[in-house]
């Protein structure tokens, strides 16, 4: 095969139209929007980009929502319209409409077939009924297809996975048997096999002194009884023939039986006509010294491709293995007793950890004793669950216990108390909706949770007692925003009563000069709030507001050269106060306030994670120039991004 057909270079796929991926998301801030009136800077929102062609009416009946941004004013029927769109129940309707697929909202990549909607539950097959002739029919369309095919269920839901590659029509896709063969051609053993693996339902034909670099098959071999004699089929049209007669549900089990007897000889001298790739052209030395051993494998990440690459390994110097079966390579591995090839997966785990792969990393790796992946999967999660996870589909993948585990890390980073409230809600809202296949947007998770029934809140509900400890790990005391405490409100997963005592601390803070005197642990009842400093930063701030009091959170690179990180107390006038703040936020004229607050900075490079921080300081902070300052927490190098936290409690004074 010349060099030309072995490589395929397919085209690269047109971007999707911006205005196709934030249509369905304009449809549900719509109506928000127009029913928050007249906001500050009194700008006129923006409405989504169509043209007067696509204004045509798509939604109709209990879909037929408000979706114009501008302010309603006086417009009771459209105010009528729009509460309407906003506390409507998040139906089977809604949720077709935003995961719909269509040929105006989606792209047909393939421009040589016509569009066909995917098969769902709700959406039965539309495909028409083909029409043959008698003269298309012929004995060519009757032969034995090479490999059996695969019975796939229509109402079984296919798991989300990454993009598969592309393969070319006229090329057949490589089975575990191509791929184990391709490893163990470089055996170059004259004789042939010698032992044959009975696992996954598969023959696995291995040579003996290859085996000794795997634990386990060596045990199984040393075990295995006297070698017998060993079947072969006659020719490869024969094996093809009986593997898709025994996956074939039609045939009964008497057929099966009566076609295997068949198909195999198990003395190769009996046949009379044999051709060159005919089973009797073997030494009669390698059918008499066959060792069969057996071994059960009861693991879904075991798969028979991972099993061909790590039987394949064996025959290998240097081991190879693709990057998208490393957790199942490093499941056969496992069972195999393999352990370079073990250690050659770990060292790639722990390399190529993201949001797609570290939840799968995390299980294999939890499962079978690679406690260094485990270590690197929490440690990036502790990091990223807040920045990145948040916002994937795959968050709906993370355990619960480990999920629970991560929020109560006190190396957790978060932008604000709030983004975890918000996570713990997107979570359970992926989890209470599994056939969901897209990240909703804020207003569809809104909707969902206020359309549920308001007699008690969620987590107090029989099927929502097992999330409760989840929600524990969330420092409402934290949450001072108004428009999040009414988001939570909306949402009613946690009791009322426990947004009324959040609510009464808050307004005793106020009054009490903002001590909060009924929380004592720090760990446990801080404030945090953080940032990420992507690149090089020469200066980097945010105002941190807490019961009256305003703090600027500071990253600046000196002229040393090194990079400081510290807080200061910011006086009423403060430039750096927006407008807002200065005009609607509560200040407090106290001259000094105690404060103890813990500065964390912490990098991540392939595993190992660098935290330098100030531990737990209490310090009087005044409004003038020298007592306004915290500590400073200086580096000297920055491998970004880097991960800055700001804890902060006001003791009793």
């Amino acid at each position: 095969m010349t060099e030309s057909a072995q490589s395929y270079f397919p085209s690269i796929p047109p971007n999707a139209p911006k205005a196709t991926i934030s249509y369905c998301r304009s449809v549900q801030e719509a109506p928000i929007s127009a029913l928050m009136g007249v906001v500050v800077d009194a700008r006129i929102p923006e409405r989504h980009p169509v043209t007067p062609r696509c204004r045509v009416r798509k939604m109709v009946g209990s879909t037929n929502r408000w979706r114009l941004p501008e302010s309603l004013g006086s417009d009771l029927l459209g105010s009528s319209q729009a509460i309407k769109a906003v506390h409507m129940s998040y139906n089977n309707s809604l949720v077709n409409i935003i995961t719909a697929e269509s040929p105006v909202l989606n792209m047909n990549l393939d421009i040589s077939r016509p569009y066909m909607f995917r098969q769902t539950d709700d959406r039965p097959i539309t495909e028409p009924d083909r029409k043959y002739s008698q003269q298309r029919l012929s004995v060519d369309s009757f032969t034995v297809p090479a490999t059996a095919p695969s019975v796939k269920l229509r109402n079984t839901p296919s798991p989300l996975a990454p993009i598969r590659k592309f393969v070319p029509t006229n090329a057949r896709p490589a089975t575990p048997k191509d791929i184990f063969l391709y490893h163990s051609k470089k055996s170059h053993s004259l004789l042939g096999p010698d032992v044959v693996l009975k696992c996954l339902s598969m023959d696995w034909e291995l040579h003996r002194p290859f085996l000794q670099k795997a634990d386990v098959l060596a045990s199984l071999v040393k075990d295995a009884e006297d070698p017998k004699f060993h079947k072969y089929y006659r020719t490869p049209a024969s094996e093809t023939l009986d593997t898709y007669i025994k996956k074939n549900q039609f045939y009964s089990n008497d057929y099966k039986e009566i076609s295997n007897r068949l198909s195999m000889v198990e003395d190769p001298q009996e046949e009379e006509v044999k051709g060159v790739d005919h089973p009797a052209h073997v030494s009669e030395k390698r059918v008499n010294s066959v060792s069969i051993i057996k071994l059960d494998c009861h693991d879904p990440l075991l798969t028979k491709t991972a099993m061909a690459v790590a039987l394949g390994n064996l025959y290998h110097d240097e081991l190879e293995v693709e990057l998208e079966e490393v957790a199942n390579v490093l499941a056969a591995a496992s069972v195999l007793g393999f352990k370079a090839l073990q250690n050659t997966c770990g060292k790639m785990m722990l390399e190529n950890i993201s949001h797609r792969t570290v939840c799968k990393y995390h299980l294999a790796a939890s499962k079978y004793q690679q406690e260094q992946v485990v270590l690197a999967c929490e440690r990036w999660l502790e990091l990223n669950l807040i920045p990145q996870m948040s916002c994937q589909i795959q968050l709906r993948d993370v355990p619960m216990d480990l999920l629970q585990k991560i929020l109560k890390s006190n190396r957790l980073f978060t932008f604000n108390e709030y983004s975890i409230y918000r996570l713990l809600s997107y979570w359970l809202f992926l989890q209470l909706n599994p056939h969901i296949q897209l990240m909703p947007s804020h207003s569809t998770v809104l909707s969902y949770y206020n359309s549920l029934p308001k007699n008690c809140a969620l987590v107090e509900k029989d099927e929502g007692q097992i999330y409760a400890p989840l929600f524990s790990a969330v420092r409402l005391t934290g949450i001072t925003d108004t428009n999040h405490i009414q988001d939570m409100q909306m949402m009613n997963i946690l009791p009322q009563s426990q947004l009324i005592d959040l609510l009464s601390q808050h307004y005793h803070a106020l009054q009490g000069g903002g001590d909060m005197g009924s929380l004592r642990n720090f760990n446990a009842y801080s404030v945090r709030q953080g940032f990420i400093v992507d690149d090089e930063p020469h200066y980097h701030s945010e105002v941190l507001s807490l019961h009256g009091f305003h703090f600027e959170l500071k990253a600046v690179r000196s002229s040393a050269g090194h990079v400081a990180f510290y807080m200061q107390r910011l006086k009423p006038g403060d430039p750096i106060l927006s407008f807002r703040q200065c005009e609607r936020h509560t200040f407090s004229m106290r001259p000094d306030r105690e404060v103890r607050y813990c500065i964390t900075v912490q990098q991540c490079n392939k595993g190992d994670n660098a935290v330098l921080t100030t531990g737990i300081v209490s310090q009087k902070f005044g409004l003038g120039d020298k007592t306004s300052r915290s500590e400073c927490l200086k580096m000297e190098k920055l491998d970004c991004p880097v991960y800055v936290t700001f804890a902060v409690m006001f003791p009793s004074s």
